[in-house]
Formats: C-alpha cells, structure tokens, sequence
C-alpha cells in the first residue's frame, strides 16, 4: 500500500458493503427451509419437492460464469440492485404460484439473482480491499452470509407463526431484496469510498485498462479466461468444488440423520441452531488465521475436520448413544467448517486479476457451486441403493481427497508471503 492512499477500514464500508448483503442473505435464510414444503403444498411429490427446493442451487449454478461477464460490464453496485430486482420478481412469482411448475421457475429465477449479488460482493471486494487484510474481510462477508442462514428461518417462523401461511415466508425476502436495493442506492457508492483503482498495487495500476477500453474488456473476458486459466479451474478448482460438497452435503446429511434415528423436530432444530451459531462464531477467527498463516492453515484443517466428523457420524451408526454422539458430531461439523469460512472467496479474490477480477470469480465460484449442488444428489443416490451410513462414509473419503487435494494446489497457485507485499507472478505453466 502506497504512502499516498488512506488507511483501509473495514469500518469505513460496512454499511454500503456489508449491510446489503446482511439484509439479501437473511432474506435468502428465510425462504430456503419452507420452498419444499410450499412445493408439498401445491401437491409435489418428496422427490419433486426435493429437486424444486434444489433449483435454487441449481440457479446460483447457472449463473455463476454469465454473472462474472455481467458484473465486469455493468459494475458491482448497480449489478447488486439489479439482482435484488430480478429476486423480487421470483419471489412474487413463488409467492403467487398456483402450480408446482410456476414455483419452480420462481426459485430458478431467485437463484440466478443470488448469483449475481454474491459475485457482485465478492468483486468488490477483492478489487479494493488490501491483500493484507483480504482474509479477514472476505470471513467477515462469509460471516455475513452464514448470520442469514441463521437468523432468517427465525424470522420466517416468527413471520409463518403470525400469519398462520408457509408462503409468507417469501414477503421476508423480498423485504430484504428492497431494503438491500434502498441501501445502495441512497449510501454513498463502496467504490468512490474507498478511492476506486487507488486500491490497485502500483504494478496492477499501471497495466490497468483506460476507462474506454472497459466495455470491450468485458465482452470478449468470459471464455478467454475460462481457457486462460483453465490449469487452475481444473486442478485447485477441484480442491474448491469438494469444499463446496462437503459444507452443503452437512446441510443434507444431519437433518437426514436426526430424522433416521427418530429425534424429534423441534430437537433436529435445536442441534442444527446450536450448530449455526458455533459455525457464525468463528468467521473472523478463520480470516485471522490465513491472514497470519497462510490460506492453507485455514482451509486444511478445515477439510480435515469435515471429513473425519462425516466418517464418524457413520460409525455412529447402530451406536446406543446415538443421539449424545449426534450432537457431538452436528457441532464438530460446525467448528470444522467455521473454521473455513471464507476460505473460497479468499482463493478466488488471490487467484484473479485485480484490474478486472469478475469474469474470473465467476468461473471460479461456478466450481464451487458446482460442488454444492452435486453433494445432495451423491448423498440421496448412495442412501438409495445402499444407506445412510455409507452415504456419510463416502462423504469424509470424498474429504480426505479434497484435502490432499489443496496441500497439492494452494501453495503452487497461492504461495505464503508476507502480508503487504505484491504476489509473485504465477509461472506460466501454472497457467494453462
């Protein structure tokens, strides 16, 4: 950081930075426990209730590589009010839908707009905050996310509760969608506070594009940097795909044995609550630890943990303890992967290019997701033909090669280094 430039402050944008994506995150809390149960409701089936709910991950999925070519053209603030436009035309869509067909399309459409307001974020992010405090502000954005997972159902139960209709739930989301959307357009832009490319290493500015040459940049970006970074989306991005499976693939699996080993809903919610506020808790905790350590002391131990509490959830089985051993493992889970948090948004804002970081956190985020969406699928296969337990067991091996994976990848793409010092540059075979 230049002598010339004011001190970064996490402070100085938390409320044009972080306040948005709180309000659009407990919004999204609140709509994804009760979408299976609309589904039930509007006469789905379990399993087409189950891949409604899932057309939201699916959505994100989509997308994940378009919105980064978005985001480059249009700019994170007006591409993060845009999202929570088209959110709210997915949500009225859900809210009024007479079919299951019509609340599908709904969710798809929800999804799609989360994936540009979480790209949008995560742009900014990484475009103006500096390297050495990049972790710890990309936890606090992750802690940010994870506080709406744990407030939002709250909320909508407290709102279903008063209502006595499972649909209002999706009122709590569109409030936040108008909120998010008022916020950023009545406090002052995150870029102009920050000073914009100011936040640019000297070498990154001076290779930077002219303002004219932004458009053009944008529209031809998306798939040259797909294959220009091709060698890290397969190799390190695998490591991230397997991340992303086993943090959604706990959100499968614990309620799903709660229920094989017959505790009772409002028991199931109590173990899963305590779970998310271990989880929330350490977020800054995680951003500390890369920032002082290096990323992979944050994301190691992390898998490492998720894969042994998977593996010995499945030794639980059959167990006479079964419940004490379930919270037990619900809450090593949650430490576990706090302890990770932020740890893919961190990898992707230190792998793309800080002149025009979009087109690749798009792609990146998409490996990601494409994770995320498939563990369920594994998880609800494997239970299928065989059971439950050997589901959980395939999970913690699925763990165990994913951390093999990121000691392999992190230190070729990411080395450790000093904090305040410009990144070596990437060898060329790293590349390609």
């Amino acid at each position: 950081m230049t002598s010339d430039q004011p001190a970064f402050s996490l402070r100085s944008v938390a409320l044009s930075a972080f306040l948005p994506a709180a309000l659009f995150a407990i919004g999204e809390g609140a709509i994804i426990p009760i979408i299976p149960v609309v589904a039930d409701g509007l006469g789905a089936t379990l399993p087409v209730a189950g891949f409604v709910a899932a057309l939201i991950l699916v959505g994100e999925l989509v997308g994940d590589v378009p919105s980064g070519w978005l985001i480059a053209r249009i700019g994170e603030r007006t591409g993060m009010i845009g999202a929570s436009l088209a959110s709210i035309v997915g949500l009225v869509t859900c809210l009024l839908a007479p079919t299951v067909g019509v609340l599908a399309i709904g969710v798809f459409v929800i999804g799609l707009s989360t994936a540009v307001f979480a790209l949008a974020r995560h742009a900014f992010m990484t475009t103006h905050v500096p390297l050495e405090i990049r972790a710890r502000a990309l936890s606090s954005l992750g802690g940010v996310f994870r506080l709406g997972a744990f407030v939002g159902p709250l909320i909508a139960a407290g709102v279903i509760h008063l209502t006595g209709t499972t649909q209002s739930a999706f009122v709590v989301h569109i409030v936040g969608c108008l909120g998010a959307a008022v916020v950023l357009l009545v406090v002052r832009d995150p870029a102009a506070t920050v000073g914009g490319r100011a936040r640019l290493r000297p070498s990154d500015r001076a290779a930077a594009p002219a303002d004219g040459d932004e458009a053009e940049r944008a529209v031809r970006g998306l798939f040259p940097t797909l294959w220009a970074n091709r060698g890290v989306l397969v190799k390190l991005g695998s490591g991230a795909a397997l991340i992303g499976a086993m943090r959604s693939g706990r959100q499968v699996m614990l309620p799903l044995w709660a229920v094989s080993i017959g505790l009772g809903d409002s028991q199931t919610a109590l173990v899963i609550g305590l779970a998310g506020a271990v989880d929330f808790a350490l977020f800054y905790t995680s951003g500390q630890i890369m920032d002082r350590w290096g990323r992979l002391a944050s994301a190691l131990p992390s898998m490492l943990g998720l894969s042994a509490s998977y593996l010995a959830l499945a030794l639980t089985a059959g167990a006479d303890a079964r419940t004490t051993l379930f919270v037990v493992v619900a809450l090593a889970m949650s430490l576990a992967n706090g302890v990770g948090s932020g740890i893919l948004m961190t990898l992707g804002a230190d792998l793309a290019d800080p002149r025009d970081p979009a087109p690749f956190l798009g792609a990146w985020r998409f490996t990601g997701d494409a994770g995320s969406a498939a563990a369920p699928l594994l998880i609800s296969g494997l239970t299928a033909v065989a059971s439950l337990a050997v589901a959980s067991a395939a999970m913690g091996v699925l763990g165990l090669v994913g951390a093999g994976v990121l000691l392999r990848y992190v230190p070729r793409y990411v080395p450790r280094r000093r904090p305040g010092t410009d990144p070596p540059p990437p060898a060329a075979d790293d590349l390609t």
